[in-house]
């Protein structure tokens, strides 16, 4: 008996040991972002792995890096007001946002619909995609608001949200403000008017869907709503 006691005491240690290895490895990789642009993310890598094609049939990969002073004022305040309108007072998490899409969530079970809301804000959404699976489990989403807090400590808000906007996910292949804006609009990140930053922005939830649906009329609304309000909201 001791001696399996003393076997599962080692087994537990290593695995303490090595998740511990594991959130040092997260901290450091996001202390390094403070001045380091990453090539990719776990999502973008991801992606590609998933949706790999034959070489007669190449996939297209789209993404190109832009510092943040390269990027409209428009799509940064769009984004914010479509996505986190609150980004640059919370301490990046919205318990109470949380609980509402929770709580929407639930309702729409119990209506028989498939549609999922979620309460995150930008920094949770830049965790998960920078470093993080899309299996949907509470240790993911323990883990997501560690590094949530991590990002808040180690990085300033024009940092984040520079990672957010060069990394976000606009359509098949299509990542980062400056691929989307040349793949819809054929022009730089730099040069989007206010409409066609709030139409990007209305996209983030289910890109893939709107790019195969340009003419939705809930996009086009939506991207109405989103310009209107958007003079309103503060960017780092």
């Amino acid at each position: 008996m001791k001696r399996w006691q003393r076997a599962i005491g080692q087994w537990l240690a290593w695995l303490l040991a090595a998740a511990l290895v594991l959130q040092l490895f997260f901290v450091l990789r996001i202390a390094l972002m403070a001045w380091w642009n990453p090539a990719s993310t776990a999502f973008e890598r991801s992606q590609l792995w998933h949706t790999w094609q034959p070489a007669s049939t190449p996939h297209v990969w789209r993404q190109q890096w832009v510092d943040y002073e390269r990027i409209a004022p428009a799509l940064k305040q769009a984004v914010l007001t479509a996505e986190d309108d609150t980004f640059v007072q919370h301490n990046g998490v919205q318990w109470q946002a949380i609980e509402k899409a929770w709580q929407r969530n639930q309702q729409a079970q119990q209506q028989g619909k498939n549609v999922v809301r979620g309460g995150s804000t930008i920094t949770q959404q830049l965790a998960k995609n920078l470093l993080l699976s899309g299996e949907r489990s509470l240790l993911r989403k323990g883990q997501e608001l560690l590094l949530t807090h991590a990002l808040e400590l180690l990085l300033d808000k024009r940092r984040i949200l520079e990672l957010y906007l060069n990394h976000a996910e606009w359509g098949r292949g299509v990542f980062g403000a400056e691929a989307a804006a040349r793949h819809y609009f054929n022009k730089s990140a730099s040069q989007l008017t206010r409409l066609e930053a709030a139409r990007l922005a209305v996209m983030l939830p289910n890109p893939r869907h709107y790019e195969r649906q340009p003419h939705s009329p809930y996009l086009q609304a939506r991207t109405r709503t989103i310009a209107a309000r958007m003079g309103n909201t503060q960017i780092p």
